[in-house]
This record gives structure tokens, sequence and C-alpha cells, in this order.
């Protein structure tokens, strides 16, 4: 594909951030998931002994937290909610369809990849402040058990609604073709775009344009 066809969608940091993120949300799901359900145990091993997991599992977390910090501060602003996404929740069934045939007015992000931005966001939080009430080895004995519980409970429930996110989050990307590749290389072809996001598009056609305009009179 020629690159007058691309267009930058993800910078390298957000790219590089995203997939440390991605292997940092693994190893902490994979030993969370270990103690939660019994049959699984043996995923523990992603971190070798099930002694080492319980050691690095909370550090997983924290880093977890503070790349989602990262991620929260770069693209917060492109998933604030706009009123030309209720087009996009009207016209939800006929995406999910793969049906593009009217403009829908979407941002760099849809409708629903901003709901499940501030869902993830939301889940992280949640589980760094109850991950802080049950780390034995720092923060526990400051509380009583019966906190300590709930902590428990609060911290597995959203450690297995942020999972069950992740999981759609990955389903998502692989179904909209293309979308994989852009965190891979950054770019997008101008179709794409224009197919899936057609008033980010706009907007940054209007922007090169300009740019151009400005290049010109120099």
């Amino acid at each position: 594909m020629k690159i007058a066809n691309k267009i930058l969608r993800t910078g390298f940091i957000e790219r590089a951030c995203h997939w440390v993120l991605a292997f940092c949300f693994f190893e902490a799901a994979c030993s969370g998931l270990s103690w939660f359900f019994p049959s699984l145990s043996w995923l523990s091993s992603v971190l070798g002994t099930p002694q080492l997991a319980r050691v690095l599992h909370p550090f997983f977390g924290i880093a977890v937290f503070l790349l989602l910090t990262f991620m929260f501060i770069r693209f917060a602003k492109h998933n604030m909610f706009v009123a030309t996404d209720r087009i996009w929740l009207r016209n939800a069934g006929d995406v999910l369809r793969n049906r593009h045939g009217k403009p829908l007015q979407i941002g760099k992000y849809n409708a629903g990849q901003k709901v499940l931005f501030w869902l993830i966001m939301a889940l992280i939080c949640a589980l760094l402040l109850t991950g802080l009430v049950i780390w034995r080895a720092y923060f526990a004995t400051f509380f009583p058990i019966p906190v300590v519980r709930l902590a428990l409970l609060g911290h597995a429930l959203a450690g297995v609604g942020l999972i069950l996110l992740i999981l759609g989050h990955i389903h998502l990307a692989i179904w909209v073709r293309g979308s994989i590749t852009s965190m891979l290389t950054g770019h997008v072809s101008r179709t794409w775009a224009r197919q899936h996001h057609d008033r980010w598009y706009e907007e940054v056609r209007l922007e090169q344009q300009s740019q151009d305009s400005r290049t010109k009179h120099q």
C-alpha cells in the first residue's frame, strides 16, 4: 500500500504502551484466574511457581494500572461522548452485521469503543483500590478482616469483569479487519478510515489539506 493511501491512526509510543500493557495484563490475569478457579490453578505457572506468582501478581497489576493511566491521558479526549454518538448507537445492529451503507458521523472512536474505554478505566481503578487492601505484604494488616474479605470479593469480580471486557476488545479487533494491523504499523488505509470512522477521516483530510496549503504558500 502506498504511503499516500495511509493515515496515521496510532503513534509509536501509544502502540508500544498497548503491547507492553497486553503482556502485563496477560500475566496478571492468568495468575489471578489460577486462584479464583481451582481448575485453572496451572495458569499460575506463567509466573513460575505459585509462590512467585503471588509475589509478582500485584506488581504486574500496578504496571497495568500505570500503563492504563498513560493511555487515559493520551486517549481520554477522543473518548468523550458527543451528540453524534447517538447515530452509531441507533445503528449498532447494522454495524455488527458489517453494513456500512449510511454515514454515521463516527469520530476517532465509535460509541461502543468509548463505552469499553470508560468501563475498563473504572474497573482498573476498582482493582487498584481493592488490590491495595488485600496486599498482605504491605497494606492488608491496616484493615479489619471484614473489609479485607469484601475487598477480596470486589477484586475478584472486577478482575473477571475486566478480563471479559478485554476478551470482547480482542474479538472486535479481530472481527474488524485492519484493526490489528493498525496497532502494529500505526497506519490504516483511507478506505478503512472512511468506512469505519467517517467523521475522523474528514477531520484528518481537512487538516492535511490545510497543512499542504500552508506549505505551498511558504
